[in-house]
C-alpha cells in the first residue's frame, strides 16, 4: 500500500500545477508506484491472486490513461513514459 508521504511526493514530482492532483500525469504516476510496490509483494506471496487481479485492474486503467493521454497531447505521452520508465 501507498503511504500519504510518498503519494504527495509521487504528486509533487508529476504535478503540471499548483495543486494538480488529477491530471493523467498524476494519476498515471500514482498508479506506477502502486503497481511498482505491489509487483514486489508479489515476488514474496506468489499465491496471492486477489491481489494479482487488483494490479492487473490497475494496469488496466494506467493503459486507458495513457491511451487518452497520446491521443490529446503525444509530447506529453511521451514525456511521461520517458520520465516514469514504462514500456509502450
Amino acid at each position: 500500500m501507498i503511504t500519504k508521504e510518498v503519494k504527495t511526493a509521487v504528486i509533487g514530482e508529476n504535478a503540471t500545477h499548483e495543486g494538480d492532483t488529477g491530471s493523467p500525469e498524476v494519476q498515471v504516476a500514482i498508479l506506477t508506484q502502486r503497481i511498482r510496490e505491489l509487483t514486489e509483494h508479489l515476488k514474496r506471496h506468489p499465491n496471492d491472486d486477489h491481489s494479482r487481479l487488483g494490479m492487473y485492474k490497475m494496469v488496466g486503467k494506467r493503459r486507458r490513461l495513457l491511451d487518452y493521454l497520446a491521443k490529446k497531447d503525444i509530447e506529453r505521452y511521451r514525456a511521461l513514459i520517458a520520465k516514469l520508465n514504462i514500456r509502450k
